[in-house]
């Protein structure tokens, strides 16, 4: 799937976001939504939205399914990156990616820790590409979804942020 550029610049890219949570439902998604709202409203295309319960083998096989399909460029999960027993996102993602984007998850805990203090260790949050998509697992709480989406994922996954960008290199992903 080709995309392109409008007459601004700006490229709206197809984004999937999968909430994992033994306890959350479509109507009780509150981060879920968040990234959804936001991505839609910065322009893009929510091209996916689901929600699994905190297991392994299930995460994965959302995050395979859409690292699979063509029509699929950014995967966004939320939920299941903390440090108990059932939080095994990190874990599901990892195997999958052919690269990780190491400074994702240094960038999100520093600008966590501006707003959570020294809570923000407890965060696993990690990014990379998996099949040329871009992948990132973040944690459950809305406000760490705000924090990503509005001072990481947002500005990086907009083809008109300089220097540099995720969109940028799209093209070259699966080199």
């Amino acid at each position: 799937m080709e995309l392109q550029a409008d007459r601004d610049g700006f490229m709206a890219l197809p984004i999937a976001v999968l909430t994992v949570s033994d306890t959350r439902t479509e109507a009780d998604d509150k981060s879920g939504k968040l990234l959804a709202d936001r991505l839609q409203r910065a322009g893009h295309q929510l091209q996916d939205k689901v929600i699994v319960p905190d297991d392994i083998y299930q995460v994965r096989a959302v995050v395979s399914r859409w690292i699979a399909d063509e029509a699929v460029k950014v995967v966004i999960s939320t939920g299941g990156t903390g440090i108990t027993g059932r939080d095994t996102s990190p874990e599901a993602v990892q195997p999958l990616l052919d690269m990780q984007i190491d400074g994702f998850g240094e960038l999100f805990r520093q600008l966590s820790f501006e707003e959570i203090g020294s809570s923000t260790i407890q965060s696993r949050a990690l990014g990379g590409v998996a099949n040329g998509t871009l992948v990132f697992v973040l944690p459950g709480s809305s406000g760490a979804c705000a924090t990503a989406w509005d001072r990481i994922l947002q500005p990086q996954l907009d083809l008109r942020t300089k220097p540099c960008n995720f969109v940028s290199l799209m093209p070259r992903l699966r080199e």
